[in-house]
Parts: structure tokens; C-alpha cells; sequence
């Protein structure tokens, strides 16, 4: 890349007020923002990995270096609302990850155990984005299967493409690359389900034991607690995302919970109640439907403790 040349690209990585921004099929620019740096969307984080960008390079070479210039406005994005009394940017939102297609939510059958209350917190923030949602169960090969299928049968119900699998075995890879060829997908999951191992697989190396950009530091640097976009050999992203304690539901009320649990949607129609909460309410249409089975009674479960858990 030669000095002065402008181009569009990719953010694949961010860390420390830097961007590795990748031209597709192409190369790639350590690039930092500026007091001119302009974008197309208001009110959020300025930079996030996924975000299509227009820089500048400053410094050419094989390890280029560039200053953006431009944030293209965002399709979708995986987001984290700030808490104003706390927060002294005018930032309302930090964008973890942006132009994403999808969110797999990543479980362990097994180590840590099956936890469908995680699994059902994730596809609420899902919902409240409108991201469509894939759940990913891992360590197949520790457990046993019909308990498995048992528990996920009420996100087969729902829609939900929900894949089990086995990263020490292989069995079930080729099903989720699948879900995942052509698509930008972020994954979450809980520390230990083995969502590393996961993507180093489909990505085919091992890129999540250190952080991918060497040029930044001459040591390596643990991952976790910063998204990182990488290709997939079929073609597709897949982007690591932080831990659950990054992903809370600050943008979720008491009031508008139910419109994220879709099995609420027709059957909330019964309440006698518009604003029923579907808690205590007489006459209310969910709690029937949970009575007659119409209704996870283990999805009903985390919907009252997530409504318990919002101030």
C-alpha cells in the first residue's frame, strides 16, 4: 500500500485505540482514528470490529499504516447500552460488534453443565436486536444425547436452528458450517464451553490463542475480552465476542421482556390484562398456556428470572 492512498475496508480487530482494517482478498492497514475521523452512526461507540471503513494510508509498506477517515453506517449491530449516570461520553451505547448476520450462542453439554437459563438470556438480547439466532451445544461427546435433545426440544419448537456437536469428535462441524457459509456471524458463550476450540476449527488454525496482530506487540496477548473477526475457508466471518457479563439486558424492561420470548406473542392475546405481566395476573393467557404445556415451563422459569432480575 503506497502513503496517501485512500481505500475502504474492514475492521477485523480493535485494541487500544487501533484498527486492523482488511481490503477483501487484500491487504491489511494497522490504522488509529482522529480528531476528523467522521461516521454515519450518531451517538455510539466510534469504531467497533465489523464496521465498514474508508481510511487513509500514512505510512506504506508491507506494514502499513493509515488513519481512518469515515465509519459507513452499520447494517446491524451487537450492542451494550451504557449507563448515562455512569458514563461521561456522550456515548449511550458501546458496540461490541457491527454488520453482523446472525448470533450463535455457544453451551456445553456437559463442563460446565447444560444451562438453558444462559442460553435463554442470550436469545432475549437476541430478540430485543433482532438478530436471528443459532444455539450451539458442545462437548457432545461427554453426555448423553436423548437428555440433550430433550432439553433443547422447546428452541426446535420455537424455530430456533440449534446444532449439537462435538469439537473433540468432529461430529456435527459440518451441520454448522453450514448455518454459518456466507454469513458474518458473532459468537457468545460462557466462559469454558469450549467457544475457542469451536472457532479455531472452523477457521482452520489455531488464531484464538493469542491475538491475531502480531505487528502491534512482539508478545502475545489473551483474546477475551475483545472481539476479533475471522474468515472461514467457505466463505463467512465468524466474530469472538466477550464473555456473558459483557452482554446485559440494560436495554430490557419489565414491560417489554414478554415481546422477547416469541411463544408469548399469540398467546398474551387471552389476557384479560394489555399490560399483564404475566407473573400473578389473573386470567392471563401465558400462564395457561404454561399450564397445558403449550408452554415451556423451563422457558417460563427464565422469563421470571430474568423479570425478577430487571431493576
Amino acid at each position: 500500500m503506497e502513503e496517501g492512498q485512500v481505500f475502504r475496508g474492514i475492521v477485523t480487530e480493535a485494541r487500544g485505540g487501533m484498527y486492523l482494517v482488511e481490503i477483501a482478498g487484500g491487504p491489511a492497514c494497522l490504522c488509529t482514528t482522529f480528531r476528523g475521523t467522521k461516521t454515519e452512526n450518531p451517538e455510539t461507540g466510534l469504531v467497533a470490529v465489523g464496521d465498514r471503513v474508508e481510511a487513509r494510508v500514512t505510512a506504506g509498506g508491507k506494514d502499513a499504516e493509515g488513519a481512518i477517515t469515515l465509519v459507513l453506517k452499520r447494517d446491524t449491530a451487537l450492542e451494550r447500552k451504557r449507563d448515562r449516570r455512569r458514563n461521561r461520553s456522550k456515548e449511550s451505547v458501546q458496540v461490541i460488534a457491527a454488520n453482523i448476520d446472525q448470533l450463535a450462542v455457544i453451551a456445553s453439554a456437559d463442563e460446565p453443565p447444560l444451562n438453558t437459563r444462559l442460553i435463554d438470556r442470550y436469545l432475549v438480547f437476541a430478540e430485543s436486536a433482532e438478530l436471528p439466532a443459532i444455539v450451539i451445544v458442545n462437548k457432545m461427546d461427554m453426555t448423553d444425547k436423548t437428555a440433550v435433545d430433550a432439553m433443547m426440544a422447546p428452541y426446535y419448537r420455537l424455530g430456533y436452528s440449534v446444532h449439537c456437536l462435538s469439537s473433540l469428535t468432529g461430529e456435527g462441524l459440518d451441520d454448522v458450517r453450514v448455518s454459518l457459509c456466507g454469513k458474518t456471524t458473532a459468537f457468545s458463550g460462557h466462559s469454558g464451553v469450549g467457544k475457542s476450540t469451536l472457532i479455531n476449527l472452523l477457521v482452520g488454525e489455531e488464531k484464538l490463542k493469542t491475538a491475531a496482530i502480531s505487528s502491534w506487540s512482539r508478545r502475545g496477548v489473551h483474546t477475551t475480552t475483545n472481539a476479533v473477526m475471522l474468515p472461514l475457508p467457505g466463505g463467512g466471518y465468524v466474530i469472538d465476542t466477550p464473555g456473558i457479563r459483557e452482554f446485559d439486558l440494560s436495554g430490557i424492561t419489565k414491560e417489554n421482556l414478554r415481546f422477547y420470548f416469541p411463544e408469548f406473542l399469540q398467546e398474551m392475546q387471552q389476557c384479560a390484562y394489555s399490560s399483564c405481566s404475566h407473573t400473578v395476573e389473573p386470567s392471563c393467557g401465558v400462564l395457561h398456556a404454561v399450564s397445558d404445556g403449550r408452554i415451556s415451563s423451563e422457558r417460563y422459569k427464565s422469563y421470571l428470572a430474568i423479570h425478577e432480575s430487571i431493576e
